[in-house]
């Protein structure tokens, strides 16, 4: 049985929760990442990616450490950046971690 939806080999989820001005903690959604969404989303499908969904997600709680992206079925946790585009993109394809883009979430 799989972990992902049928018809994805993989499912990255990018933070897009918007938090009130006032709110006590930051939110991704100020940190651009549906943007960054957007860019990951035209990069997989550049790359062929055809068996990868890259879709917003509501708040996945490591808003200080964000914008945040998970990738399942694997459950990679990343910091996604205008840097991290194009390698977050190349281990969608084959499956090589960027290390240097992992989020620490035992903090």
């Amino acid at each position: 049985m799989s972990n992902v939806e049928p018809g994805y080999r993989m499912h990255a989820f990018i933070c897009g929760h918007e938090r009130p001005e006032n709110a006590i903690r930051g939110c991704c959604f100020e940190k651009n990442s549906l943007d960054l969404m957007r860019s990951l989303k035209i990069k997989s499908k550049q790359m062929g990616l055809d068996d990868v969904r890259v879709q917003k997600s509501g708040c996945l709680n490591y808003c200080e450490q964000g914008p945040t992206c998970v990738i399942y079925p694997e459950g990679k946790w990343f910091k996604i950046t205008e840097e991290s585009i194009d390698p977050i993109a190349k281990y969608l394809s084959d499956g090589i971690i960027p290390s240097e883009f992992l989020l620490d979430i035992t903090a």
